[in-house]
């Protein structure tokens, strides 16, 4: 009771043989030294309820949550004690869709508040629009343990599941029953479940309900969900409409209407996304090339809604080329200036100046990529406050995409070579790619690992390793042994990036050959040094007459054909 942050008291957790432990939102809390016994747990669990068949339990007319861990004996060995609130003016940002009386789908992760704003929702839909509210409560967390039911529902009704198993039943006795106006539940994870609130919402009854998961995307591939977003079957297009939509024969289309009109993904206590049209967003990424329309909404401290619309709805139903031509054109052809100066880049050179990056920030968007696991990388990587993953790619100073997805969707490149996008990629979908690619993106331009051209188009891997030869030769033979080196024959785009490179280390360099046996010569001479005194260093020891000539090519250096070493 004397800690300071008790009011954000989350769980106490007892675990046989072990100290009890409080754990705040700031990390846990030691209680006592002393382990917890038996009779510890014993005095616990009788001054609680029954435990159901899912092991939860509560305290009467609380809104706290007592569940149970047991052992193959079925001996309760462990109590994780969840703090239950009830807190007024959660769901003021969703104010607006309770209102509309669509039905309404809750995502996001354990702990990130859902039932505490569906229970908000209930109070709202009964007391603020005189509503007819029936509540299926799965294990008594809406409305609290006991009979009578905790004021935070308001004069919502509620009916409680004797089995988790029969929940579905209740769900379709509710409407069959009680003539609800508008239905409440908590944590639909089956597929009877589901099937239950599509019926409901066919009905013509307001649904409002919360489900795992970090995305709309994780709904459509959990198999047992799928059917609350209209659900998903695999079609095969003849060969005319596979060539028209320039797509394989073989894509994922939603199968019908959605359970829900809205969804929301919480991100946390005070940020949430809101998608108007569940089913447009489905199509979108199903389609893989189209941006869903998401809502940013913020609850600021001061209690105001900040709002952030990322896509325009009419945006919705046009392909690739017609929302790239929607764009804003001062933005998409500056997207890649915008890149250029989070990083402070020159971009006469491609280097990065020694700055703090950290400064400026810039807009990510994810193709292909695990949202979870591009997050997980970014936090790695400490770059949270630089790099924010964006849904709409007009705002997208960069991509980071899984290179087999984006080779096999010809509609998602041409929307980003015409838009100047540059992309870095990663192989596979893992932490370990993921993070290698941020890095690229933040350190190591000046090695030439960035895969994007100097057109902004994915820059090929003949010219990484270009690159990368130039960069050897430099800092293996040019500058530690004074000697010059003459790179492979490269075509004259390949060359002329290799030429800027060489000019980040203020070199000197040529051009020899014709094409397609131009190369590019690499002079160890620093590039700002005055012609007198070239020509006074130009017999020393060791040195040999460049008797190449540049053929005419615009690129080639002039004036100095005896270099001196460089020093040691």
């Amino acid at each position: 009771e004397d800690h300071p942050e008790l009011p954000a008291l989350v769980e106490v957790v007892m675990d046989l043989g072990r100290p009890p432990l409080a754990r705040f939102p700031s990390g846990d809390f030691l209680l006592s030294h002393r382990p917890i016994s038996f009779d510890d747990l014993r005095q616990a669990t009788a001054k609680v309820g029954d435990f159901g068949g899912d092991n939860r339990a509560g305290i009467s007319r609380t809104l706290h949550r007592i569940s149970a861990i047991r052992n193959r004996q079925g001996d309760i060995v462990g109590l994780t004690c969840r703090v239950g609130r009830a807190v007024p003016g959660s769901a003021n940002l969703l104010q607006d869709l309770v209102k509309d009386g669509g039905s309404l789908l809750l995502i996001g992760p354990p702990g990130v508040g859902k039932t505490t704003v569906i229970r908000e929702i209930a109070r709202m839909l009964a007391d603020d629009y005189d509503k007819r509210v029936m509540i299926v409560d799965t294990s008594n967390e809406i409305g609290g343990d006991g009979d009578i039911p905790h004021p935070g529902i308001g004069n919502a009704r509620r009916l409680q599941v004797p089995n988790q198993e029969m929940q579905h039943k209740v769900l379709i006795e509710a409407v069959e029953n009680h003539m609800p106006q508008a239905i409440v539940i908590d944590e639909i994870g089956t597929k009877l479940e589901a099937m239950a609130a599509s019926t409901i919402a066919q009905r013509g009854i307001q649904l409002v309900a919360s489900a795992h998961g970090l995305t709309i995307e994780n709904l459509t591939m959990n198999p047992s969900l799928d059917m609350l977003v209209g659900g998903i079957q695999s079609v095969t297009l003849g060969d005319e409409e596979a060539s028209r939509r320039r797509v394989q024969k073989t894509v994922l289309e939603r199968k019908g209407p959605s359970t829900f009109a809205y969804a929301v993904e919480i991100v946390s206590k005070t940020e949430l996304r809101v998608h108007r049209s569940l089913e447009a967003t489905v199509d979108a990424l199903l389609a893989g090339c189209r941006m869903p329309n998401v809502e940013i909404r913020k609850l600021g401290s001061t209690g105001s809604v900040q709002q952030e619309v990322s896509v325009q709805k009419d945006q919705f139903r046009r392909g690739p080329y017609e929302i790239a031509s929607q764009f804003e054109v001062a933005s998409l052809s500056n997207a890649r200036t915008s890149l250029d100066s989070a990083f402070n880049i020159d971009s006469a050179n491609g280097h990065i100046e020694n700055s703090n990056v950290s400064e400026a920030g810039f807009n990510l968007y994810a193709y292909g990529i695990s949202e979870e696991i591009a997050l997980q990388a970014i936090k790695q990587l400490e770059l949270e406050d630089m790099i924010t993953l964006t849904y709409n790619i007009s705002e997208a100073d960069a991509v980071i995409a899984l290179q087999s997805k984006l080779k096999k969707n010809s509609q998602i490149q041409a929307v980003l070579k015409s838009e100047d996008i540059p992309v870095f990629f990663a192989k596979t979908n893992s932490l370990v790619q993921i993070t290698r690619a941020l890095r690229v993106l933040v350190d190591d331009h000046v090695d030439g690992l960035i895969d994007v051209e100097d057109n902004e188009e994915v820059r090929s891997s003949v010219e990484t390793d270009a690159l990368e030869e130039a960069r050897l030769a430099v800092e293996q033979v040019v500058i530690p042994k004074g000697e010059s080196v003459q790179l492979l024959p490269r075509p004259s785009t390949i060359i002329s990036s290799q030429v800027n490179l060489v000019e980040t280390f203020n070199l000197k360099w040529e051009v020899t050959g014709k094409e397609p046996n131009a190369c590019l010569r690499i002079l160890p001479q620093f590039a700002d040094r005055e012609e007198g005194t070239t020509s006074e260093q130009g017999a020393s020891p060791g040195l040999k007459d460049s008797d190449s000539s540049s053929d005419g090519m615009d690129y080639t250096q002039s004036g100095v054909t005896r270099l001196p070493f460089l020093p040691e």
